[in-house]
């Protein structure tokens, strides 16, 4: 039996994961400062898979108390999720970001360093390709000028694993760069539950369709694509989780190396098609308007992910239509979120 520490396992993708890696017959081990997350994620995921996870509320950033985990615990691998992650929060807290992130993953190494662990999986974004105009984008796709700090500390922290993969043969290091992880789990007991105003599009639909929030902005509608607003890459929250499965079960056929993923369907919506689909799983109009452009978004981004479909044998299950589907029975059974 493999043990797999989850770090911010509490948060939307982690704990999704968690629950994937479980029914995969993992042990999994949670550490979250539980900034932007709760722990009743942990009782959520037991409510699932009939499985507790062991839970530490400790702060990445914190070496003696994250090393106690190391120290307890036999890990195998971990799966590295902890980390702040609002666009526009890290425009306004660019220190606070770089502290934070680079800090949390520096710790996390030297701690696996230091008790023999030869597997880590890096939470990384598409972010990371910056504005190349090219799509899709494949893993060969140059990595362009990120658009925030939150886009830079994803660079940065994919450029200090591989440099420490190439001091070290005999580590693991995987990248997945996702797409846009939305959706909840079918059960309706874990979705997305951001703190604060949200920043992606699915919560701020999903609010608006339960008449939390009066009217959606949609940011732009004279981009250069069919109906002018911009168009990406939605992965189904649970599909994601498995990619991270598959990245496990990868490696432990390896000896040491880089590998770079992409996490995506492979297919563009637009948001005005995401608010017909919502429309449709929610059974009624949502009321939305048109907003200036945000800086820094991009008109279109979409993934290739043909060499994740090749080498991890990963495959997407989910449509829009399933995403928005999970999204809203997790709304309207969570009105308030993780509680």
């Amino acid at each position: 039996m493999s043990t797999v520490l989850v770090t911010g396992g509490t948060g939307f993708i982690g704990s999704h994961t968690c629950v994937a890696l479980i029914e995969s017959g993992y042990d999994v081990i949670v550490v979250d400062n539980l900034y932007n997350s709760k722990k009743e994620a942990c009782n959520r995921i037991f409510k699932i898979t009939g499985k507790e996870v062991k839970f530490y509320e400790i702060d990445c950033c914190d070496k003696k108390a994250l090393r106690k985990v190391f120290e307890e615990n036999k890990i195998d691998s971990v799966i590295h999720f902890a980390g702040l992650k609002a666009v526009g929060e890290s425009v306004q807290m660019p220190a606070e970001y770089y502290r934070n992130n680079i800090d949390s993953i520096l710790t996390v190494v030297e701690l696996m360093k230091e008790f023999g662990v030869k597997n880590i999986v890096f939470s990384s974004s598409a972010t990371v390709y910056g504005s190349t105009g090219k799509v899709p984008l494949s893993e060969d796709s140059p990595l362009g000028e990120c658009t925030n700090p939150y886009g830079w500390t994803k660079w940065m922290i994919e450029r200090i694993l591989s440099d420490i993969a190439y001091s070290d043969p005999t580590l693991n290091v995987v990248l997945l760069r996702y797409f846009n992880p939305v959706g909840a789990h079918e059960s309706g007991l874990l979705g997305e539950d951001p703190q604060g105003i949200p920043n992606n599009l699915f919560p701020n639909v999903a609010r608006a369709a339960a008449g939390v929030i009066e009217c959606l902005n949609v940011f732009g509608n004279d981009y250069d694509t069919p109906d002018g607003t911009c168009i990406r890459d939605y992965i189904h929250v649970c599909d994601l989780a498995e990619g991270h499965v598959k990245a496990l079960d990868y490696v432990a056929t390896k000896n040491g190396g880089r590998y770079v993923f992409n996490l995506g369907t492979g297919n563009g919506y637009s948001v005005s098609q995401v608010i017909t689909a919502y429309e449709k799983a929610c059974g009624k109009k949502i009321n939305y308007k048109f907003a200036p452009r945000r800086e820094g978004d991009l008109p279109v981004s979409y993934a290739d992910p043909t060499k994740a479909n090749r080498e991890l044998g990963f495959k997407t299950k989910y449509d829009m239509d399933k995403m928005c589907e999970d999204s809203w029975r997790w709304q309207t059974m969570n009105p308030n979120g993780l509680e």
